[in-house]
């Protein structure tokens, strides 16, 4: 089935890009949805909903997987960064990868990924359809403007977020994991036979021995009433945090693990540069691509003869044309949001034990800095390495939105 009999399906059931230019109109799929199922040699030849889902699921896996090297390095260059002149060069992070994890390691995390791009990339076209739809309901050029496109955009951008940030953090963990020798994080393991409380209450907590030890020896001297003083603090977590360190991202990847030390609103932590990043990513991408799918649209009614009354009268662009439109779309928007990215990964990389987001709340901390970064979840102290690894999230979101796009069309040719 060619290009031609695939342009006139219905928007509103598709989980990934559009599978028409975004100015057809609702109304001719509708029309034409019987001319649609005409493909009964095709797996799904009488089911559009199917075929749309299975196709958009196998655009996602596959971008999922072509570009997840590329987020992986770009998220230890992130991660690494500690100050101005503490920073991990992209040779130094890809060696300790491979000299950690090998070639393995560049794809940890890559099932996490899927599973929240599934339905977080679903949910922001899906709303993007139906939003466009409703602004387009009426006119008789069925044209959406680009401001329309960008508010549409960012609605779909701040449910993607809050879906799939559970599940980037998992896999966040998990790439920071893949770095990190064994030794390293199995140290815990050594200690926790003389705190047998921590694998309940702080698993992967790593106190300072030589430390505790100094504290100990300085309680030593004085006279205490109950006979087994110093077994009595190591049943006390808060007293052990001063003497040690907290337990690194890898320790605490399992959600389980998760949940156990930091309670369930740890899966969302990050929500706020989360949303952020994707409020702007999604509303930068699609008014981009509606820019320059218009531009195409246009260019083509030129050169026809004779003329057409309108951009629907001219037809579908070409699948690799679209699909060029959305990889430098994803560029753009990658550009624009990188920094918010940048912040929600080092948010998500902090472990914070339960005990102490309640200490936090009872002495209502207020989180440091001016308003705009109190509201977009921005640490101050990440100000000089919020650009760090764009070049190599442009380069992935460019790759991702071109093979997403691409291979959705494909799959629907071949399933419809």
């Amino acid at each position: 089935m060619g290009w031609a009999e695939t342009r006139d399906r219905p928007a509103f059931v598709s989980v990934s890009p559009t599978t028409f230019p975004p100015n057809l109109s609702v109304a001719s799929h509708f029309r034409s949805q019987s001319a649609a199922m005409v493909g009964g040699g095709k797996p799904f030849g009488d089911s559009v909903f199917a075929g749309h889902a299975a196709a958009g699921a196998a655009a996602i896996s596959a971008s999922a997987v072509s570009v997840h090297p590329l987020d992986t390095v770009k998220s230890l260059l992130q991660l690494s960064a500690t100050g101005p002149k503490q920073k991990m060069g992209l040779r130094q992070a890809v060696d300790r990868l491979m000299s950690v994890s090998g070639p393995a390691g560049l794809y940890s995390g890559l099932g996490w990924s899927i599973f929240g791009k599934l339905p977080g990339v679903g949910a922001r076209f899906g709303i993007y359809e139906l939003l466009t739809a409703f602004y387009k309901d009426g006119r008789e050029d069925n044209h959406v403007y680009y401001s329309e496109a960008m508010l549409a955009g960012i609605t779909a951008g701040a449910v993607e977020a809050f879906l799939c940030t559970p599940f980037e953090l998992l896999k966040l963990r998990s790439q920071v994991g893949s770095a990190i020798p064994l030794k390293a994080k199995n140290s815990a393991n050594v200690i926790q036979d003389s705190f047998p409380l921590l694998s309940k209450l702080l698993p992967g907590y790593v106190p300072d021995i030589r430390v505790w030890n100094g504290s100990v020896s300085l309680l030593s001297n004085l006279s205490p009433k109950h006979p087994d003083m110093m077994g009595a603090l190591k049943q006390h977590p808060w007293m052990l945090t001063g003497s040690g360190k907290p337990p690194l991202p890898s320790d605490v990847q399992v959600p389980a693990r998760v949940i156990a030390l930091e309670g369930w609103g740890a899966l969302w932590r990050g929500l706020r540069p989360g949303i952020a990043r994707d409020c702007v990513f999604s509303g930068m991408f699609f008014s981009s691509w509606q820019f320059i799918h218009t531009a195409m649209l246009t260019w083509k009614s030129v050169n026809m003869n004779p003329e057409p009354r309108n951009l629907d009268e001219a037809g579908p662009v070409h699948p690799l044309a679209s699909s060029l439109a959305a990889g430098f779309s994803g560029v753009v928007a990658a550009a624009a949001s990188h920094t918010f990215d940048t912040a929600k990964s080092r948010s998500q990389c902090t472990v914070i034990p339960k005990y102490i987001a309640m200490e936090r709340r009872f002495h209502k901390w207020r989180a440091p800095g001016i308003w705009i970064e109190r509201m977009t979840g921005i640490s101050p102290t990440d100000r000089n390495v919020l650009f760090r690894g764009i070049g190599l999230r442009m380069a992935h979101s460019g790759i991702a939105s071109f093979v997403l796009v691409g291979s959705y069309y494909f799959a629907i040719d071949q399933l419809l």
